[in-house]
């Protein structure tokens, strides 16, 4: 299982072995802990357009082609 560091002040900085930012990471615990896009932007203070990019990333990031696939996807890495 990987250890993920966590830094607020870095949201764009890679984390993980599969090069995943704090950011990315927020969002994709918010996707797999059941959350709406709108949700989760609501939860991390960012707009649902950016939430959307960020699932754009993920999804190519993780080679997961729709929502179920990023959830498999989180647990898989252990969030």
């Amino acid at each position: 299982m990987n250890t993920v560091a966590f830094s607020p002040s870095r949201t764009d900085a890679p984390t993980d072995d599969v090069g995943l930012s704090p950011r990315e990471l927020q969002v994709l615990r918010h996707i797999a802990s059941g959350h709406t896009s709108q949700q989760t932007s609501r939860r991390l203070g960012i707009s649902p357009s950016t939430v959307e990019t960020y699932l754009i990333r993920l999804r190519t990031k993780l080679d997961a082609p729709t929502r179920a696939h990023l959830i498999r996807a989180a647990v898989r890495l252990g969030l």
